[in-house]
């Protein structure tokens, strides 16, 4: 019998009370975690092997769904692998039209494996209205975004490339990372399929790679499954747990997340000499009322280029103390990340530098510390 809340309840009702199937008659608050690769053949849930289903699996595919407030969600070992899903669904010839400010990996994975099977993909500007008009004329199978983007931040208009996308006969996915379900639903904007990595925000503390791909459609659904087992993509049943329980303070995470990044944006903008700042909640981001309109909170990423040359960028970064140099984002640390060398390292120079990730752009993931302290921290780098 499921112990699941109903939709109609708040966001941070679910987190916390969905999740709490199979725990027997033991009458566990927390749910174990299934350590096991084989489950006995004819047992009332159906598990046989971990490979196609694990109850730590099911569980966390119930929560996400919720709060993405979708009817589906399939759970794989990490966003990449989400992301392999979903692509390993196009044939030879089938064209993806994607924003051209892509995540790094995405990029590489289109490029340098799918390519060889015979997928084409475009880019193009989503922020540009007359992208929306041209979409047809590419026939594309799916359309492909970011929102916000990585790592420069551009905010799309999901429900108006939605529309677009379906007219021109195409399917859209949007990377939902960025945002985190708390401040963004994909699929009530429109989206067939919105992909997480739950790696970031939902897990929020940096111990586990888990990666979602949620729809309301029982076809997507099929073949998402489907990937799961054939291609071997399926996550790890501790790492699963951890997710579910990390998703349990996501919403209160959040909250500080984006006051914490609005802080420390504001600080930027206003009291030094950075060329740009980019946050999606500040009044200057060029698409801030679109921002407001589509998110709950600007979230916890703060895209600055500092006009300064490559040496001096990289002083800055090196000088920081509270702020980690690593790659990811969304947990409850602050972590510093140069794009051109780590992230986008994979994306050609020239390309890069067309959609703005020039060698003096700096991508701050903004934690749940004092925000004080991370002004102070970056005052000094500056300085120094």
């Amino acid at each position: 019998m499921s112990n699941e809340p109903s939709d109609s309840k708040g966001f941070e009702t679910r987190a916390i009370h969905s999740g709490r199937d199979f725990v027997g008659d033991t009458g566990t608050v927390t749910p174990p975690v299934w350590l096991t690769s084989t489950f006995e053949y004819g047992n009332p849930n159906g598990f046989d092997y971990t490979r196609s289903g694990n109850p730590n699996f099911r569980l966390l595919d119930r929560t996400i769904a919720s709060l993405e407030g979708a009817e589906h969600a399939t759970s794989f070992g990490s966003g990449v692998s989400a992301i392999t899903a979903i692509v390993s669904t196009l044939k030879s010839g089938d064209v993806v039209l994607a924003e051209e400010n892509i995540y790094g990996c995405t990029f590489r994975l289109f490029a340098q494996v799918f390519a060889k099977f015979g997928v084409e993909v475009r880019y193009v500007d989503f922020t540009d209205p007359s992208s929306l008009e041209g979409i047809e004329g590419h026939a594309p199978t799916l359309v492909w975004i970011e929102s916000p983007t990585n790592p420069n931040l551009k905010i799309i208009d999901i429900a108006a490339v939605a529309d677009a996308a379906h007219a021109a006969g195409a399917a859209l996915v949007v990377d939902n990372t960025f945002a985190s379900s708390y401040l963004q639903r994909p699929i009530e904007l429109g989206a067939d399929l919105s992909l997480i990595s739950l790696t970031k925000y939902t897990n929020g503390h940096s111990d586990a790679l888990v990666g979602s791909v949620c729809t309301n459609s029982d076809e997507w659904q099929e073949k998402m499954i489907f990937a799961q087992k054939a291609l071997g993509l399926q996550p790890s049943p501790m790492d699963c747990w951890l997710t579910l329980r990390g998703a349990k303070t996501e919403a209160i995470r959040m909250e500080r997340h984006c006051s914490n990044a609005l802080a420390f944006a504001t600080f930027l903008e206003d009291e030094t000499d950075v060329v740009t700042v980019r946050y999606p909640f500040l009044a200057s981001h060029p698409q801030h009322e679109l921002a407001k309109r589509q998110m709950a909170g600007g979230s916890g990423i703060v895209t600055v280029d500092f006009g300064r040359s490559l040496e001096d960028t990289m002083k800055v970064v090196e000088n920081l103390t509270l702020f980690p140099k690593a790659e990811s984002l969304g947990g409850i640390e602050s972590l510093v990340c140069h794009p051109a060398s780590m992230t986008h390292a994979a994306v050609p120079k020239e390309t890069r530098e067309a959609v703005g990730i020039t060698d003096s752009l700096v991508r701050f993931s903004i934690g749940i510390e004092t925000v004080e302290d991370l002004i102070i921290d970056v005052r000094q780098a500056l300085s120094a």
